[in-house]
């Protein structure tokens, strides 16, 4: 058991390719985070990958600007010896599905000292058949308005989600928002929202869905997603998955009443 620490990309994702389209919807923030990288790499970005047998089994990162580590499914035995590996790098926090999120925090607790705080929780939903509510609600789905358009809706997510707004387009351009795919729903005026990620490894990542509070139960966001998913399923996507908060009962029934079955769940853990 070895882990293979360095900060070339494009070596990284020569020899961990493979292992990471395997699973594309397990795999799906990876997936997507490190086809960005590729063609806009960030200096001081930290990749690693496990070897056993000659195969590749595990993969993590740390970007620069967070030094929080995203890491693959692991065994106590491997987080265990990336944390041994680690020793003398700087880590803030991990994402991962929850027993190897457990497993890097208690193994990165015991080596440094470090206390594990868990933060976010979510759960990954994969598409079965997708079920389209009944009746659909009024309205149809269309392309992203103007660029402007797209940012203030943006904008007034993320505030929703108690992160900062975007002060500008150079802002959004830098976020996890650009380069996505944008459906609206309209009724008269857009009243819902769906971002898209690009295909990677024939997976497409609905992320995020947004209703403005003064459209909310009329069944938008249904329509919206619906929207969203059949544009991916017709571009040739094969998985088609999405994030919850597990504590929102009403998107989580949502989601499932169309189809999206839960299949993992992840937790970030900071380090104090």
């Amino acid at each position: 058991m070895r882990w293979h620490l360095t900060g070339d990309i494009d070596d990284f994702l020569a020899r961990t390719g493979d292992f990471l389209r395997s699973r594309p919807a397990l795999h799906t923030s990876p997936l997507t985070r490190l086809e960005k990288l590729r063609t806009h790499d960030e200096a001081g970005m930290l990749f690693g990958r496990l070897e056993q047998e000659g195969e590749v089994r595990a993969i993590c990162y740390r970007r620069p600007s967070s030094q929080r580590l995203v890491l693959t499914a692991v065994s106590p035995e491997q987080a265990d010896a990336l944390a041994v590996d680690l020793a003398g790098h700087v880590v803030r926090g991990v994402t991962a599905e929850d027993d190897s999120a457990a497993a890097f925090a208690e193994a990165w607790r015991q080596h440094t000292g470090a206390v594990p705080v868990s933060e976010v929780r979510v759960r990954l939903h994969r598409l079965g058949t997708l079920t389209p509510p009944e009746p659909m609600p009024e309205g149809r789905a269309s392309a992203a308005p103007d660029r402007t358009e797209v940012i203030r809706w943006c904008s007034e997510f993320a505030t929703a989600v108690g992160q900062p707004p975007f002060a500008d387009e150079r802002s959004w351009a830098a976020s996890n928002f650009a380069g996505k795919e944008f459906t609206f729903w309209e009724s008269g005026v857009p009243v819902a929202m769906a971002g898209s990620t690009p295909m990677v490894a024939g997976m497409v990542r609905i992320d995020p869905v947004y209703t403005p509070a003064r459209f909310r139960g009329r069944g938008y966001a249904s329509a919206v997603t619906v929207a969203a998913s059949r544009a991916a399923l017709a571009a040739g996507a094969t998985d088609v998955v999405l994030y919850t908060d597990p504590a929102n009962v009403t998107s989580n029934a949502l989601y499932r009443r169309l189809g999206y079955v839960p299949i993992a769940a992840f937790r970030s853990c900071g380090f104090r």
